[in-house]
């Protein structure tokens, strides 16, 4: 016959009661004791490489993909994509867009690509505006496009950049395909827009995706089809109209502005952020 024992039953005093309690740690200690042995999330703007081939092939984060009509950024706090907003018309992005990492522009922000394929924040085809969260590191919504178009091609930003409006570059990358929001890519730069957005200077580099067969053969923005740039011009200048902002777009650059304006960002990373991170 199999005997089965109950535990014994332990009796509580006012004592060992006391003593259990001093073993156990504040709440608020515990909670510190965890966060302190938590791995931190990368931020795409300052941990993710640019890539040793910059700045002719480089690693760019995408903010908004192609055919997206929302508004996707870098926060710049968390590292997180987070939605800017919706567009205000009719029109999507044209091409995957985001920013290259490390780098830095005078809007103190990184240098804006649009990739033909770097930390994409917006999906090709999306309405949702995606921004990284600098906080956080996490992609956040933004706002939901205002007018009736969606990002053309994927949108995002280039790790290890800054600009002058102290985020890092954007990059608008086309490739056959929309990615997911917060992932990266290699991305090669082909052009550049310039671009002025409510009055300040806000350029967008133009690239493809380094590792899709259709596009990577592309070296100069003069290469696409003049429809290719006329959508992402269009989608540009009509995107926020229904926000009652200004946006102009200038004539775009060739792939030697690109390289230009994406190494200047780098070397304002270096010096605005890497100085301030080794003081």
């Amino acid at each position: 016959m199999n005997i089965y024992m109950s535990p014994p039953i332990e009796i509580v005093t006012t004592k060992n009661y006391a003593e259990k309690q001093a073993s156990v740690p504040p709440l608020n200690e515990r909670i510190l004791s965890s966060l302190t042995h938590r791995s931190v999330a990368a931020h795409p703007w300052h941990d993710l490489e640019i890539g040793p081939e910059a700045p002719v092939i480089f690693n760019c984060v995408v903010e908004i993909g192609k055919g997206s009509k929302v508004k996707y950024e870098l926060d710049k706090t968390t590292g997180l994509i987070k939605v800017d907003r919706i567009l205000y018309s009719s029109v999507v992005y044209p091409h995957n867009y985001g920013f290259i990492p490390r780098t830095l522009c005078e809007d103190n922000d990184p240098i804006d690509v649009l990739v033909i394929m770097q930390v994409v924040e917006i999906g090709k085809g999306s309405k949702v505006k995606y921004e990284l969260d600098k906080t956080t590191g996490l992609i956040k919504v933004d706002r939901i496009l205002y007018s009736s178009v969606v990002y053309p091609h994927n949108y995002g930003f280039i790790p290890r950049t800054l600009c002058e409006d102290n985020d890092p570059i954007d990059v608008l990358v086309i490739m056959q395909e929309p990615v997911i929001p917060g992932c990266f890519l290699r991305a090669k730069a082909i052009g550049l827009m310039p671009m002025i957005d409510q009055g300040e200077k806000d350029d967008k580099i133009i690239a493809v995706c380094a590792d899709d067969p259709e596009y990577r053969h592309y070296n100069d923005i003069k290469e696409l089809p003049p429809h290719r740039l006329a959508e992402i011009r269009r989608f540009f200048e009509d995107y926020k109209k229904n926000e009652n902002k200004e946006v102009a777009v200038n004539d775009f650059l060739p792939a030697t502005a690109a390289y230009e304006a994406v190494q200047h960002s780098m070397d304002l990373y270096a010096d605005y952020v890497m100085e301030t991170l080794r003081r």
